[in-house]
């Protein structure tokens, strides 16, 4: 099985337009995003080492906040006033 470090998948996810940086694929990395990626110990210190097939199918998080549901489905509530005391 082939692995490259964060910085050659860095490059990998560029080919295919994936633009993040490098302190975003080290974060995927710590939170498992990456499947079968292991934590080298090396004499410069730890280096995590992704498989490459994992990189090629990986598929980046959305971001931005999901579609409320029920404000989609049901018109909304008007607002409440408040009395001023």
């Amino acid at each position: 099985m082939k692995t490259v470090t964060t910085k050659q998948a860095q490059r990998l996810l560029s080919e295919r337009g994936i633009e993040v940086s490098y302190p975003t694929i080290a974060q995927w990395t710590r939170e498992g995003r990456f499947s079968g990626a292991l934590l080298e110990e090396t004499e410069r210190g730890p280096v995590w080492r992704i498989p490459v097939e994992s990189v090629r199918t990986f598929e980046p998080p959305k971001v931005g906040r999901p579609p409320d549901s029920q404000t989609e489905a049901a018109p909304a509530k008007p607002a409440r006033k408040r009395k001023v005391a």
